[in-house]
């Protein structure tokens, strides 16, 4: 029996045209249990990135495709990442030989570096109501006369649009080189794509106060104000509301986090289908005889960034939803100096209008690193072949 541990060095959060790393472990473990051991042998291991793609049968309608049999022979040495899944493989990489011909004494390990650019022209992870988008990092393992093993360690992709092409690699002697930086320092050519994308990202940060007149057919009901209308995964939206100058009382709001997955026209299953809305957060607050309020909704690390592909579209909303009332309502004040106990009642009935209001954002990616904290894979797994 040998042991296989797959680790990715970085966590399992990984923008799209940045590398990844993995350490893969072959281990030939001693057994207290056993009296006697010898040695194993594997004749060769491979790795490789693959995108697995997942489609809803009641929403979404795919081309046909031809009968594929998802058969291995024992005696066949090509490596399938997508074997034995569902869906269909819609991206991979070349793979990459780790080995030939490894022998394991008893307790001896080999540890491997698989290192590969994650793909820029793919999706991004994405598990929806529709559709679903799954990357998976493949290791193939064989012995002699044996069927190929397969240990699959998933991990999360986010893509950033407008990120820049990785530069063509130069060859070391005619490279440009910086004096002032040491050769180390210089050498850290892996980080570049992570360092452009938190660049661009920063544009997120600047402030353009947005302002809405919110009315109804009865009249102005508030002035609402938001920030910004673009966020990072993980930021706050903070907005602001002036009930002051409204000429309609306004009882309730609700403020909702909401994201649209939309699937193409060519690939609908129905005309006209609805699209599929998703709530990631609510604030809910009573403002009558409110003169100013604000909320704060934050962007989950675990949800997907807008994006859009050939057969389906996300994009991001807030939800305003408003219940106003048809008559005046009379605002009661506290004399200063009153000697008597008054108590204040609702009203039993109050006439009511409501409407709802949405309004579009953009959500972008953030630093892999901290999407890594709250995501539901550890970016480590192992198998015994």
């Amino acid at each position: 029996m040998i042991e296989v541990v797959a680790s990715m060095a970085r966590g399992p959060v990984f923008l799209a045209g940045e590398v990844m790393e993995c350490l893969i472990t072959f281990t030939n473990p001693i057994s207290h249990l056993s009296t006697s051991a010898s040695s194993e042998m594997l004749a060769w291991a491979s790795a490789q990135i693959h995108c697995q793609f997942h489609a809803s049968e009641s929403r979404v309608a795919l081309p046909a495709q031809g009968t594929k049999q998802d058969v291995q022979a024992e005696s066949d040495t090509v490596l399938i990442p997508s074997r034995g899944e569902g869906g269909q493989c819609m991206l991979d990489t070349p793979p990459k030989i780790l080995f030939c011909d490894l022998r394991l004494d008893p307790g001896e390990s080999r540890t491997y570096s698989y290192s590969e650019v994650v793909p820029n022209d793919g999706p991004p992870s994405f598990r929806g109501q529709s559709v679903k988008y799954v990357y998976k990092l493949t290791i193939g393992c064989q012995r002699v006369s044996s069927p190929i093993k397969l240990l699959r360690v998933p991990f999360r992709v986010l893509v950033l649009h407008g990120m820049p092409e990785p530069p063509f690699p130069q060859d070391e002697e005619v490279a440009p080189s910086n004096p002032f930086l040491e050769e180390e320092e210089g050498g850290r050519r892996d980080d570049r794509p992570l360092e452009r994308a938190l660049d661009m990202l920063t544009i997120t940060s600047r402030r353009c106060p947005h302002l809405f007149n919110i009315t109804n057919m009865r009249g102005k009901v508030a002035k609402f104000c938001i920030f910004k209308t673009v966020y990072r995964l993980g930021e706050d939206i903070i907005g602001t509301f002036d009930f002051s100058e409204g000429d309609i009382p306004c009882i309730q709001y609700s403020v909702s986090l909401q994201s649209e997955e939309e699937i193409q026209q060519g690939y609908q299953r129905r005309p006209g289908q609805s699209i599929s809305v998703m709530g990631h957060g609510r604030h809910l607050e009573s403002c009558l005889h409110t003169a100013s309020t604000h909320f704060s909704l934050p962007v989950p690390l675990n949800v997907t960034p807008g994006f859009s592909t050939d057969i389906v579209t996300l994009r991001w909303r807030l939800h305003f939803e408003f219940v106003t009332s048809r008559e005046p309502m009379e605002s009661h004040n506290v004399l200063q100096n009153q000697p008597e106990v008054t108590v204040w009642t609702g009203a039993e009935h109050v006439d009511v209008d409501t409407f709802s209001w949405d309004l579009p954002i953009k959500v972008l990616p953030t630093n892999p690193a901290l999407t890594s904290y709250v995501s539901q894979f550890t970016g480590t797994n192992s198998i015994n072949i």
